[in-house]
């Protein structure tokens, strides 16, 4: 038997054997029993029967026996082989005991969140009142006789207060958005061309975010058709206000939208959490465009990345239904990283990283126009986005990239595409397959010798807005 009260064992022959450490617990006595001497088969079944009787003791009464009655046993079995020991078995238990592992998985997932840590400090923010009524400076109409001149600007136009004052129920728009937006609007308010109107306003997606969107309207012109207007990467629909303007003066409508984190659209700036994003966003702008102009033919143009987006919304049946052509100016159906470990790196950093600028991604030396007031007005433009690509961004565009060429046969609409042959941004190659494997029966492809990326930007700009223009005016 084994005194817990005593730290000693009694064997049949009333040996007293001390025990230490002392045993605490009786529910650790049949650890001791499982390591006897192998050869004491008769002490083992004996000692077994005696920890029962003692268990059953100890749990009734709670108190142990008393010692008198265990000294009268004999001492013949004192040379019995009996060992007690936590010894080295103990200490590897101990190592991979539950407690152990549930210690590995708490540093485990500290080390998981750290590396998912976005590494992005707190910016400012302003907020916007969610009241119903419109600041006086919502909406200024001037009626000029015969000519009516409109300016609209957006309600939810940003006030500048601190967030301190705002009070609940107000919406928070990030203060770089805010500053954007601010300047976006102001454009649109300064231009005061007789023979355009131009106005602004916010497209809310179903996502919540707010987009911001820009129309031209012929004024003395009839108008003939709609064009739907998508930038490409790090600029701003307001980029093309000449161009939508040639447009204006042909008959188009136009409408331009700020794809999300560009221009005065909400989001880190030049930020895609997902393209997809800015194709579901073109899909319902392309609704309300069709709603508020029913009978119109409608066309969309897109530029590089905008051009890819374009491309991935008239591959819906639903989408391609409603459009009468599509423009392309350097589409980015194909795309070359500067290093091919990006395409390795990208779906990984683009998860752990994703907001992180990589200069390395960037090509050297890389030239989008050879009009150099172009590039000056270009890069110093301060909705233009002039930093290193983000990391998912740059993922984003191989994806879309990916796809499409994986779905270039779905290609029905009507579509003319230019690219030029020293374009060192997109692959004029991938246009040629575009061309060659689009199923579309009304497709044109007009490739620029020895120009670059930004095709209408080029010196022979002006040729490519005509070539454009002239396409249009033939599918009316």
């Amino acid at each position: 038997m084994i005194c817990s009260t005593g730290r000693t064992i009694v064997t049949p022959g009333g040996t007293i054997t001390p025990i230490s450490p002392p045993i605490k617990n009786p529910s650790h006595f049949s650890h001791f029993t499982s390591i006897l001497a192998p050869k004491s088969y008769p002490l083992l079944i004996f000692t077994r029967i005696s920890l029962l009787h003692l268990k059953t003791q100890l749990i009734l009464t709670r108190k142990p026996p008393p010692l008198s009655s265990l000294m009268a046993m004999d001492r013949s079995a004192a040379s019995s082989s009996l060992m007690l020991t936590s010894g080295a078995s103990g200490r590897i238990n101990a190592l991979f005991s539950v407690q152990a592992l549930k210690s590995f998985l708490i540093l485990i997932n500290a080390v998981v969140l750290f590396l998912l840590l976005p590494f992005r400090g707190r910016r400012r923010t302003v907020p916007i009142s969610s009241s119903t009524e419109k600041p006086k400076d919502f909406e200024k109409l001037q009626d000029c006789g015969s000519q009516r001149k409109m300016v609209r600007v957006p309600a939810t136009i940003v006030p500048w207060k601190s967030s301190s004052s705002s009070g609940s129920g107000g919406v928070v728009v990030d203060q770089e958005v805010a500053t954007r937006r601010a300047l976006a609007i102001r454009r649109v308010l300064q231009d005061d061309d007789p023979n355009s109107l131009r106005e602004s306003s916010l497209f809310v997606t179903a996502r919540g975010d707010t987009l911001f969107t820009q129309l031209w309207t012929p004024v003395s012109v009839r108008i003939r058709g709609l064009v739907v207007l998508m930038h490409g990467l790090n600029e701003h629909s307001g980029r093309y206000n000449d161009f939508a303007k040639q447009l204006n003066a042909h008959g188009f409508k136009v409408y331009g939208m700020d794809w999300i984190g560009h221009g005065g659209s909400d989001g880190l700036h030049a930020y895609v959490p997902a393209l997809d994003y800015a194709v579901s966003d073109l899909k319902n702008f392309l609704d309300k465009v069709l709603g508020e102009n029913p009978g119109l033919p409608c066309f969309c143009f897109g530029h590089s990345t905008g051009a890819a987006i374009v491309l991935k919304a008239v591959l819906d049946p639903k989408v391609e239904a409603r459009v009468a052509g599509v423009v392309l100016t350097s589409p980015a159906v194909g795309v070359q990283p500067s290093h091919p470990i990006f395409v390795v790196l990208a779906p990984i950093f683009s998860v752990l990283l994703p907001r992180l600028q990589l200069s390395a991604a960037n090509k050297k030396g890389t030239v989008v126009s050879r009009d150099p007031e172009a590039l000056i007005a270009k890069y110093s433009d301060p909705l233009v986005y002039t930093g290193s690509i983000r990391v998912r961004t740059g993922y984003e565009i191989l994806r879309i990239t990916t796809y499409l060429q994986q779905n270039l046969t779905k290609m029905r609409v009507p579509f003319l595409v230019l690219h030029g042959t020293a374009d060192t941004v997109t692959d004029p190659e991938a246009s040629k397959k575009l061309y060659d494997e689009a199923s579309s029966t009304d497709k044109t492809i007009k490739l620029c010798e020895g120009l670059l990326h930004d095709l209408i930007f080029e010196p022979e700009g002006q040729e490519i807005v005509n070539d454009i223009i002239e396409w249009l005016g033939c599918r009316l």
